[in-house]
C-alpha cells in the first residue's frame, strides 16, 4: 500500500504539468481525491492492515493528500495567471489608434424653417401660442364660422375619434382659445402638425404643418394684412420675390384672399410642380369675420383683425428648391444631409 501511494503522488505531478484548463484541472482532483478516487480507494483498505502498519500508512496517505491539494492549488493560480495574460494580450487597445466618428445630426429641414419663420414673427411683435392636436369640433369648425350643416366641411376630409373629437385640421383653433382667453391688442402665429385624409402625392400629405397667424386691435386693415405678408416673404425668400394676391372665400374672414409665389422650379413657366399654373399658393388669407369676432367676445364695431394660414412644407419646398414633398418624411440621410 505503501508503494500505491508513493506511486499515486509521482504520477500526480507528472499528470498536474500537462494540464492547462480549470476543466481538466476539476477532473483530475475528482479522479484522484474524489469520493470514487485513487486515494480515496486505497484508504478504503486500511482495515485489513494490522495495528501497527495503520498509523504509519494513515500519516503517508495524509502527506500524500495534502502533496496533491497543494499541487492542484498551485497548478490552479498558475492556469489563472495564464488565462488572464492571455486576455489581457487579446483585448489590449490601442490607444494611438484613432477612434470612429460619429456622425453629427442636424436640424430637419422643417425645424430649421420653422424657426427661422418664427424668428421672423417674433422680430415683427407676434407672439408664439400651442394648442391640442386632439381637438374639438366647436373649435376646429363651429367657433370658425362652419357650422356642422356647413359645404365647406366637405373639402376637409376630417379624422374624427368622436362625433364632437377629431385630429385639428388646421391650427386655426389655437386662435379661437387665445381670443377667448386674451383681449385685444392680440398679435400671434401657432405653428403645429395637422391632419386631413389626403392622398399622398407630391404635394400632399395626410399629415403636415401649419403656422397660422391672428393680429386683433383697433384699426386693422387688409392692407396691415398685406404689408405683413410681404415682409415675410421676402425675408424669407428674398428681396426679389414675387408674391400676388388672388380674391377667394374663407368662412372665417371675409375678405379673403390667397398667396401665391412665383414657381422656382419653373419661374412661372407651368412645371409638374405648380400644376402649369406657374404659381405656388402657400396660404389663404383675410379680414377676421365679425361673427369670430363676436363669438369669442369681441367687439367687432370696435376691433377689427387678420388672420393668415401657410403650409410649412410648402415654404420649405420653395425655399430649398425641394419638388416632392415626401422627401421630408422618409428619413433618407442622403436628403436630409443635405441641409
Amino acid at each position: 500500500m505503501k508503494q500505491q501511494l508513493e506511486a499515486i503522488r509521482s504520477s500526480a505531478s507528472a499528470e498536474l504539468a500537462g494540464i492547462s484548463s480549470p476543466q481538466e484541472l476539476e477532473s483530475f482532483r475528482v479522479k484522484i481525491l474524489g469520493k470514487k478516487g485513487e486515494l480515496t480507494s486505497i484508504l478504503k483498505q486500511m482495515g485489513g492492515l494490522s495495528a501497527e502498519e495503520r498509523p504509519i500508512i494513515g500519516q503517508l496517505a495524509n502527506e500524500v493528500r495534502a502533496f496533491i491539494e497543494q499541487e492542484i492549488s498551485e497548478r490552479a493560480q498558475s492556469i489563472k495567471e495564464k488565462e488572464t495574460e492571455q486576455r489581457l494580450l487579446s483585448e489590449k487597445l490601442d490607444v494611438t489608434i484613432p477612434g470612429n466618428k460619429r456622425p453629427l445630426g442636424s436640424k430637419h429641414p422643417l425645424t430649421a424653417v420653422l424657426d427661422e419663420v418664427k424668428e421672423i414673427f417674433v422680430g415683427m411683435g407676434f407672439d408664439i401660442v400651442e394648442g391640442p392636436e386632439v381637438e374639438y369640433d366647436y373649435y376646429n369648425f363651429e367657433a370658425l364660422n362652419l357650422p356642422k350643416d356647413h359645404p365647406a366641411r366637405d373639402t376637409q376630409d376630417t379624422f374624427y375619434i368622436t362625433d364632437n373629437i377629431l385630429l385639428r385640421t388646421q391650427t386655426s383653433p389655437v386662435q379661437v382659445r387665445t381670443m377667448e382667453q386674451q383681449k385685444p391688442p392680440i398679435r400671434i402665429i401657432s405653428p403645429g402638425r395637422v391632419y386631413r385624409s389626403d392622398a399622398v402625392d407630391a404635394t400632399h400629405s395626410p399629415l403636415f404643418h401649419q403656422i397660422e397667424g391672428l393680429v386683433v386691435d383697433k384699426g386693422i386693415t387688409m392692407a396691415d394684412l398685406k404689408g405683413t405678408l410681404e415682409i415675410f416673404v421676402k425675408r424669407l425668400y428674398g428681396e426679389d420675390s414675387q408674391v400676388r394676391f388672388r380674391p377667394h372665400h374663407f368662412p372665417f374672414t371675409e375678405p379673403s384672399a390667397e398667396t401665391d409665389i412665383m414657381c422656382f422650379a419653373c419661374g412661372g413657366k407651368g412645371c409638374r410642380l405648380c400644376k402649369g399654373e406657374g404659381w405656388i399658393e402657400i396660404l389663404g388669407c383675410g379680414m377676421v369675420h365679425p361673427k369670430v369676432l363676436s363669438g369669442c367676445g369681441i367687439d367687432p364695431e370696435v376691433y377689427s383683425g387678420f388672420a393668415f394660414g401657410l403650409g410649412l412644407e410648402r415654404i420649405v419646398m420653395r425655399r430649398y428648391n425641394i419638388d416632392d414633398l415626401r422627401l421630408f418624411y422618409e428619413n433618407d440621410l442622403r436628403f436630409l444631409g443635405q441641409f
